[in-house]
């Protein structure tokens, strides 16, 4: 398996900032990220319009918004709901 097990590898917006993530290592599920934009950088991603923007980055495996923000992998993996 090339990549660490928690890389993003598809995303979906759900609702609000609400994301439906999958992981290399298979793992997938929902992931509410409103309480974790705080601070400057994550302020303008309350705007449902501008969270919606997200992408996966190609090389940091994430999700990265335009403005800059991003969230560690980790993190999205650690916190996701996972689906049956």
């Amino acid at each position: 398996m090339t990549g660490m097990p928690y890389h993003v590898v598809e995303a979906r917006h759900v609702s609000g900032q609400v994301v439906w993530l999958r992981f290399r290592d298979g793992t997938s599920g929902e992931i509410d990220l409103g309480p974790a934009l705080r601070g400057p950088v994550f302020e303008p991603l309350r705007n449902p319009a501008t969270f919606r923007q997200f992408a996966i980055h190609p090389e940091f495996h994430t999700l990265v918004w335009p403005n800059g923000a991003d969230l560690a992998p980790e993190f999205l993996h650690d916190n996701v709901h996972v689906s049956a």
